[in-house]
């Protein structure tokens, strides 16, 4: 008997050009799509079945990342949401300055801004710590967290493969450290990653 199963398909490479397309941050779609689309379109578009495969394809440009004999296997972060990466890598590299924050109010703004996770995680592995000034304001601890978490995400990724570093890159909006990391953030990503990756690793793949 045929299968009734309308959601069932034969094309697996289909299937992962579909789950990427549905993942990848609006932005990346500038000078791709229409510039008078809003984001809520865009994301409209990307929900779509029909439209997904040919969204993706925009966006790998490399014939052998779009070829049907490519194996994409498990992405490198295991499926987890590259930005949580991020800000639990930029957590270690300022531990220092996280453990320096004891006032309820400053702990909370702090972690208002990268989760009760990466508060956690940067505690945890503070003799990981990278930077060695401090930084006294929860906000700008915050934001420096995410641009070091980035770069580090971005210097990690340099020695994955194409395939690889676009299916963890195209899920960040454009513009971010990741693409654009420093000196100093390539000597310490291999490091961070491997603690945020063993920490992923701990739980379930992610959907």
């Amino acid at each position: 008997m045929a299968s009734t199963n309308t959601s069932f398909s034969l094309n697996p490479h289909s299937d992962r050009l579909r789950e990427l397309a549905a993942l990848i941050h609006p932005s990346r779609f500038a000078g791709h799509l229409d510039e008078r689309l809003s984001t809520a379109t865009v994301l409209q578009l990307q929900k779509s079945p029909r439209l997904q495969q040919r969204l993706a394809e925009l966006l790998l440009s490399s014939e052998e990342l779009v070829s049907n004999g490519t194996d994409w296997g498990r992405d490198v972060l295991l499926g987890h949401d590259p930005r949580r990466a991020a800000l639990l890598a930029g957590s270690i590299w300022h531990a220092r300055s996280v453990l320096k924050f004891v006032s309820r109010h400053d702990v909370a703004i702090l972690i208002e801004n990268i989760g009760a996770e990466a508060h956690a995680f940067a505690i945890r592995h503070l003799s990981n710590a990278v930077a060695t000034t401090s930084i006294d304001d929860p906000q700008k601890l915050a934001s420096q967290i995410e641009h070091d978490g980035c770069a580090c995400l971005g210097a990690w990724l340099k020695d994955a493969s194409e395939l690889d570093r676009v299916r963890v890159l195209f899920r960040l909006p454009v513009g971010t450290t990741a693409e654009s990391p420093a000196a100093e953030h390539h000597n310490s990503a291999g490091q961070l990653l491997s603690l945020v990756v063993a920490h992923l690793a701990t739980e379930e793949p992610a959907a």
